[in-house]
C-alpha cells in the first residue's frame, strides 16, 4: 500500500501568560499561584439527600471536574455537610446566602472551602471576625462572590445599578472586611450575566488586589446561548492571564457545564486536550451527509480515553489540510472515506465502515504512544 504524506501535525501554541495571584488551597487542589485553572460547577440536587448530592458528585467528577459546589439554604442542608464533605471524591464548597451560622457549621463539617454572598447574609459584616477566627483555625479559605443580581443594596444604591465598578467595590469592601483580621485566605468572584461588564470588572478587580480570581459568567443562559457567552468572556481574560478557576454556569446539567468548561481551557492550551473533533460545516460540495456523520462519530468516541484531534471532512478541498493537522480523521467523497493518520492517508473504506474504522485506528493510535494513566 501507498501512503500519501501530508504532512505532521504543528505543535500546540503555547499558554497563556498568567496573572500572578497568591495560592490558596482548596482542599489537595491549589487555587492560583500558577497553578492549573480548576473547573468547578454546582450540584442541582438537594443537598439534605446525600445519596443524589453524592451521586451527581461522581457524575461530575467522572466528567473532569476539580471542585464542587454544594447549596446550603436550610438547616437540613447544613446537617447533611459532613457526610457529603466526607464521602466526596473532590472538594466541595459550601455555598452560603442567607444565614451566617451555616458558614461556621461547613466550616465544622470538613468543607474545604466556603462561599460567602454577603450582599444575602442577614448581618454579615457583624460576624466577620468570628468567620475569619473559625476558618483560619481550620485553614479553610473564604470566596467572596458577588453576583450583580445580589449586590449589596448600599453599593446598589450608591451606583444605581450593577456595574463593573460596583461590583469591584462590592468585592474589596468585603475583603477589607476579612484583612482587618489578617485574613487572606480570599477567592473573589464578580459575576455578571453581561461579558462586557462582567470583564471589565475581573481586569479592574485583577489590577487591584493579587487573590485568586473565579471566573463566571453568572446566568449564562441555556446551553447554547451560555456556553457561547461564557466562552467569550472566559477565553478573552484567560488569554490576559486573568482567571484561576472557572465556571460555565448553563441552564443544564452540572456534567455539561464541566465539560464546556475543560474545553474553554484546553482550547487555549490551558489543560491538555482530550478528545477534539474537527468537522466542516457542510456546503454543496458534499457527497456525504456530514452532520450525522460527525454526530456518529462524535457518540462513538465518548469517553475515549486518549487526547485525539479527529478531523470529520466531507470533501477533498479542506480535508487534506485538516489531515495534516490531525492525529486522525476521513476525508469523504464517492461513497468512500480516505482514512489518514498522523499525516498519511493509510487506506479506503466504504462510507458504512468509516465510524468502525477511525474507531480501529484510533484505537492502534493509543496502544502505540501508551495508554494515559
Amino acid at each position: 500500500m501507498t501512503l500519501i504524506d501530508l504532512g505532521m501535525p504543528t505543535p500546540l501554541p503555547p499558554a497563556p501568560v498568567r496573572r500572578r495571584s497568591r495560592q490558596i488551597t482548596v482542599g489537595d487542589v491549589p487555587v492560583g499561584g500558577g497553578a492549573p485553572v480548576s473547573v468547578q460547577t454546582m450540584t442541582t440536587t438537594v443537598t439534605a439527600d446525600v445519596d443524589a448530592t453524592l451521586q451527581q458528585i461522581a457524575e461530575i467528577t467522572a466528567a473532569g471536574c476539580d471542585i464542587v459546589r454544594v447549596a446550603v439554604p436550610s438547616q437540613d442542608d447544613a446537617d447533611a455537610l459532613p457526610a457529603i464533605a466526607a464521602k466526596s471524591p473532590i472538594p466541595v464548597i459550601a455555598d452560603i446566602h442567607f444565614q451566617s451560622r451555616y458558614v461556621f457549621q461547613a466550616i465544622d463539617a470538613g468543607c474545604a472551602a466556603v462561599r460567602v454572598n454577603p450582599g444575602n447574609i442577614r448581618k454579615f459584616d457583624g460576624k466577620v471576625k468570628e468567620i475569619a477566627a473559625a476558618a483560619s483555625a481550620a485553614d479553610v479559605p473564604i470566596r467572596i462572590g458577588v453576583n450583580a443580581g445580589s449586590l449589596d443594596r448600599r453599593i446598589l444604591a450608591k451606583h444605581g445599578h450593577a456595574t463593573a465598578e460596583a461590583l469591584v467595590e462590592s468585592a474589596l469592601w468585603e475583603c477589607s472586611l476579612f484583612e482587618e483580621y489578617d485574613f487572606t485566605q480570599l477567592k473573589i468572584a464578580v459575576k455578571h450575566h453581561d461579558p462586557l461588564v462582567m470583564m471589565d470588572a475581573y481586569r479592574l478587580l485583577a489590577g487591584a488586589r493579587d487573590y485568586p480570581l473565579h471566573l463566571g459568567v453568572t446566568e449564562a443562559g441555556p446551553a447554547f446561548q451560555g456556553a457561547i457567552k461564557s466562552a467569550v468572556a472566559f477565553g478573552i481574560l484567560l488569554h490576559e492571564g486573568i482567571g484561576d478557576t472557572i465556571r460555565v454556569s448553563l441552564s443544564d446539567s452540572p456534567v455539561q457545564q464541566v465539560k464546556a468548561g475543560i474545553q474553554i481551557l484546553a482550547s487555549l492550551s490551558l489543560r491538555p486536550r482530550r478528545l477534539e473533533i474537527v468537522s466542516c460545516p457542510g456546503c454543496g460540495r458534499l457527497q456525504v451527509d456530514i452532520h450525522q456523520l460527525a454526530a456518529r462519530v462524535e457518540a462513538a468516541f465518548d469517553g475515549f480515553p486518549h487526547p485525539l484531534r479527529v478531523a470529520v471532512m466531507g470533501c477533498v478541498v479542506n480535508g487534506p489540510g485538516e489531515a495534516r493537522e490531525a492525529d486522525l480523521g476521513v476525508s469523504c467523497g464517492n461513497g468512500k472515506g480516505q482514512i489518514f493518520r498522523k499525516g498519511q492517508v493509510i487506506r479506503t473504506v466504504p462510507e458504512s465502515r468509516i465510524v468502525d474504522a477511525l474507531l480501529e485506528e484510533a484505537l492502534e493510535l493509543a496502544a502505540a504512544e501508551g495508554e494515559p494513566g
